[in-house]
């Protein structure tokens, strides 16, 4: 079995539209929560989101392929760029000096690469721009490009088409922890013999009316509409914030990174991937708890040998509440006693796509030997009894886990080590 590393990273989050803004902003405790823009959020509840700000698709995509793609899969093309260029897999300067076909300027390694990256709602948002215009003339006809650009698996195909990749390719859609089990599934197949490199990771565009509408009226969502809204973990916790964004996971054989002189974010050592076979919408601590301990035991771990938890805590109260009993469960009297944090108390819910930028924010936490903060937790729930870090710490990170649970009761846990 081959070692895993991670060689890149890239992200356009509410945060930065880069990752090492989205990094900074972490550290230092900064919400990217804000009223929405999207669209007149007046005679709603819900009117704050995560959204991209100042996002230019233009750096990645030309005006046309703008125009039929839905910004799910243009958030994905962005940071998938941005990741290969950080793995120095191809130059910037190459990538970005064209805007439709770039196979010939990049370098063979991608050719026989693999590209797997999940999403929960694709491209939603030009689903409902495109019955908007329906329902507002009988004459207005649907885009030819309507159906293909807004497909789960478009985001890893178009990716595929700007990069030359021509491998193995994925489309994943498993609700909240799609980008966790894109990162997971590449991980494996990196493991098992693929050459790779493999990108992977998840990307979304939810913020839309029928989104917020439809995660309010479920009761999912917080109706606090300032940027405190999201305060997982904390007594007065009403609901997530949803947000937009994608981030992208360079994987690669660690002997081949090495080789090559690439720089190593870290190591991918375990994934777990449960189901709770429970409910639709309800969590099931047995089931979180059994894909912790299944990462765990893949990784040749014990519970006491976990540094630093990066929770999925979205600041549901029923989701934080049986997160912190899943921690329970699978550490014993050891789960009082580790850090653990939520980024999401910062970025919102990012859906698919907070999987792996929670991901590459626990590597980043492990090189650098730092925790970001839970901001927004003031009160702890006597339910969530944990050692949550609510202020920037330094600390020394060997092993570090990183939650995703979604709607269905699936589960997905990294494990990663520092090098």
């Amino acid at each position: 079995m081959k070692k895993v590393a991670v060689t890149g990273i890239g992200a356009v989050s509410p945060l930065g539209n880069y990752f090492e803004a989205s990094w900074e902003a972490a550290k230092k405790g900064v919400s990217g929560i804000a009223p929405v823009t999207r669209f007149d959020a007046s005679g709603i509840k819900w009117k704050v989101a995560g959204e991209l700000k100042g996002f230019d698709a233009s750096q990645y995509l030309s005006q046309k392929e703008i125009s039929h793609l839905d910004p799910f899969v243009q958030y994905a093309v962005a940071a998938s760029i941005m990741a290969v260029e950080d793995a120095k897999l191809v130059q910037k300067s190459e990538v970005r000096s064209q805007k439709s076909e770039l196979t010939d300027l990049l370098t063979c390694s991608l050719d026989s690469g693999a590209v797997i990256i999940g999403s929960s709602r694709g491209g939603i948002t030009t689903i409902e721009n495109g019955l908007n215009r329906s329902s507002r003339s009988s004459r207005s006809r649907p885009s030819p490009y309507l159906m293909p650009s807004t497909s789960i698996g478009m985001a890893a195909s178009y990716v595929a088409q700007k990069l030359g990749i021509r491998g193995y390719s994925l489309g994943i859609s498993n609700a909240c922890a799609s980008g966790a089990n894109a990162i997971g599934e590449a991980y494996r197949l990196i493991k098992s013999g693929y050459a790779g490199p493999v990108l992977a990771g998840g990307a979304e565009a939810p913020v839309c009316r029928l989104c917020i509408e439809g995660y309010g009226v479920s009761g999912a969502l917080s109706k606090i509409n300032d940027s405190s809204a999201s305060r997982p973990f904390d007594r007065t916790r009403d609901g997530f914030v949803l947000s937009e964004g994608a981030c992208v996971l360079v994987l690669e054989d660690y002997e081949t990174a090495l080789k090559r002189g690439a720089q190593i974010y870290g190591e991918i050592i375990g994934y777990g991937n449960t189901t709770d076979a429970y409910h639709m919408t309800k969590p099931n601590p047995e089931g979180e708890a059994r894909a912790i301990s299944m990462a765990i035991k893949e990784a040749g771990l014990y519970p006491k040998d976990v540094d630093y938890i990066s929770a999925h805590g979205t600041s549901t109260p029923l989701g934080d509440k049986a997160e912190a009993e899943a921690i329970k469960i699978a550490f014993g009297k050891k789960a009082y006693e580790i850090p653990v944090s939520s980024v999401k108390s910062m970025s919102g819910h990012m859906l698919s796509a907070s999987g792996a930028f929670e991901a590459a924010i626990t590597l980043m936490s492990m090189k650098e030997g730092v925790i970001t903060p839970a901001i927004n937790l003031k009160e702890k729930d006597t339910e969530c009894n944990l050692n949550y870090v609510t202020e920037f710490k330094k600390a020394g990170i060997k092993n570090a886990i990183s939650n995703s649970f979604g709607f269905g009761g699936v589960n997905a846990v990294l494990v990663f080590r520092r090098v």
